[in-house]
Parts: structure tokens; C-alpha cells; sequence
């Protein structure tokens, strides 16, 4: 009798563990939420009108953000979004660091001005690399990540990357080529026109960690730029443009056939942008591509990438 007691306790003893070792959420890896909280602790971000405070974003699967913020400008207002972005802390403290060291001092060389708004094409989306089905999870997916279509001057004037980063005049690739260079000094990843198909109309960037070696990745290959203008005795005649001058009408999502023509797009960029001894995230079950309904963007966004 007591091993038959014995028997039937270690058996309602097996079923317990068992329903308690059952299916687990999949965990965010641990040094996101680490980062986010190390930001915040250290107040790197302040919240403010344009920067605010939201609630968790938990999943599906591990996507989300432990502090998310929502984020409608930068440097005290002085930079609008055209669409809200919902990025993670790091991200926003590098991105207010980037404008000042990098894209305000070549808008200022470049066109004796500053910038006036980033257009973005993308920040927190639950989604693969590329938007591709079965890929690695983007750093989209955690709201650390921020894809750029064009920028816009205090003038007025419009700036893409689809139309100005082969075709613009001189001084306007210039600058978004000093802008890409000066990217790569501040994220972990910084792809740009000619790294691959994907990117032709965008700049990527973002703040993975790649592999244990802590190496990033800049694509294309930054290259030297003609020098600035003496813009001093131009200043005072700029005549202002109408926003939407040089729109960018296509909507269609697809790379044109120079997007692949370019030499820079050889073999090397169009190989895989993660090392061997970077673990593959699996995407998670079901509802891929959601995102947050606020990042909508203006009509010059096209499909993101990455």
C-alpha cells in the first residue's frame, strides 16, 4: 500500500513539474532590455512634446520595446518627423547626437543651412530583414532602427535619396554622402543606395550587436566628397522652394533597373550582411509585418526594406 502511495505521489509530482516546465513566451534577448533601461537610468533622453513616454510594446512573439518613445522631433523641435516614430532609447539619443554632429554641420557646409524635418520611411515594425518571410528578425522589430527616405532644409527644399543620391547635383550628393559617412560613426549598421537592391531609396540605420566582435557594418563604402562651397556671399540670396518640388511620386515599392546597374551593387553588397556567429532570431508565429499604426508615413514613403 505505501508503494502504491508512494508510486501515485511521484506521479502527481511528474505532472506538476510538467505543467510548469510547459511552453514558455519566447524571451527578448536580454541585453535590449538592458540598454534600454542603462539609457533611461542615465537619462540620456529627456521626455518632452516631441519626445514622449509610452507603454511597453509586448510582442507578437519577441518583438517590442521595454520604454518605447514616441517621437514627432528632435533637438528641442527644432527637427520634425513627418510621421510619429516609436523607437527605443539608445536610438533616440544617438539619433539627436547624429544631427548635431553630422547632418546639421553638412547641411550648414553644403547649403548655408540647416535641416528642418527627417522623413522617415519606417521605425518600430515587427518584421523580418527585408521584409522578406522566414528572414531574421529586423532591428525594425525592436524599435532600434530608423530607415530615412530624404530630409528636408529649412528653405524648404526637398532631399531624397531615390532621386539625389546618383542623379542629384553636386553639392546634394555630397551631402548626403558626408551624411552617410558620418552615419557610420555613430550606428552599428548604416545601409545606404548602392549596398544593395533593397536600400536604393533609403538610408538604414540602427544599433544591433553584431556577433561577439562588436564590428559593423557600413555599406557602401564611404568615400571622399568635393569641398564645401563659400556660401558666404550666396546666404542672403537663397529664395526658399516649395516643399514637394522634387516629390518622389513612386509608390510601386520596387527598385528600378538602376538600382541594380550600379557597380557599387556588386556581388559583396548583395551577399549576407550577418556573420556565421550571429544567431539567427526566428520570427514569430503569426500577424508578420505589424507594426505601430502611427508611423504612417507621408506620400514619398515607399515600402521598407529592412
Amino acid at each position: 500500500m505505501a508503494r502504491r502511495v508512494s508510486l501515485l505521489l511521484a506521479l502527481v509530482l511528474a505532472a506538476a513539474l510538467a505543467g510548469c516546465s510547459g511552453p514558455f513566451k519566447p524571451q527578448r534577448p536580454a541585453w535590449r532590455t538592458h540598454a534600454e533601461n542603462a539609457c533611461f537610468a542615465q537619462k540620456r533622453v529627456q521626455p518632452s512634446a516631441y519626445v514622449a513616454l509610452a507603454n511597453e510594446v509586448d510582442g507578437p512573439g519577441i518583438c517590442g520595446l521595454t520604454k518605447p518613445f514616441k517621437v514627432t522631433a528632435l533637438q528641442g523641435g527644432a527637427v520634425t518627423f513627418n510621421a510619429t516614430a516609436t523607437l527605443d532609447c539608445p536610438m533616440v539619443a544617438e539619433l539627436d547626437a547624429w544631427l548635431a554632429d553630422v547632418v546639421q554641420p553638412a547641411a550648414q557646409a553644403r547649403f548655408g543651412q540647416s535641416v528642418a524635418q527627417i522623413n522617415s520611411m519606417g521605425s518600430y515594425a515587427c518584421r523580418g530583414m527585408n521584409n522578406q518571410r522566414g528572414a531574421q528578425l529586423s532591428e525594425h522589430s525592436f524599435g532600434n532602427a530608423l530607415d530615412i527616405g530624404g530630409f528636408v532644409l529649412a528653405d524648404g527644399r526637398l532631399i531624397t535619396l531615390v532621386n539625389d543620391w546618383w542623379r542629384g547635383d553636386e553639392q546634394t550628393r555630397a551631402f548626403l554622402m558626408d551624411v552617410h559617412r558620418g552615419s557610420c560613426g555613430h550606428f552599428t549598421t548604416v545601409l545606404s543606395p548602392g549596398s544593395n537592391a533593397f536600400h536604393y531609396n533609403h538610408i538604414h540605420i540602427d544599433l544591433a550587436q553584431h556577433g561577439r566582435s562588436g564590428r559593423s557594418i557600413c555599406k557602401p563604402a564611404p568615400q571622399e566628397t568635393l569641398p564645401p562651397p563659400d556660401l558666404s556671399p550666396l546666404v542672403a540670396q537663397q529664395t526658399p522652394l516649395a516643399i514637394g518640388d522634387e516629390a518622389d511620386n513612386d509608390t510601386s515599392g520596387k527598385p528600378p533597373a538602376a538600382a541594380f546597374d550600379n557597380a557599387a551593387n556588386g556581388p559583396d553588397a548583395l551577399g549576407p550582411l550577418n556573420a556565421p556567429d550571429e544567431p539567427a532570431t526566428p520570427l514569430p508565429p503569426a500577424r508578420i509585418g505589424v507594426g505601430d499604426p502611427s508611423d504612417v508615413t507621408s506620400s514619398i514613403r515607399k515600402k521598407s526594406v529592412r
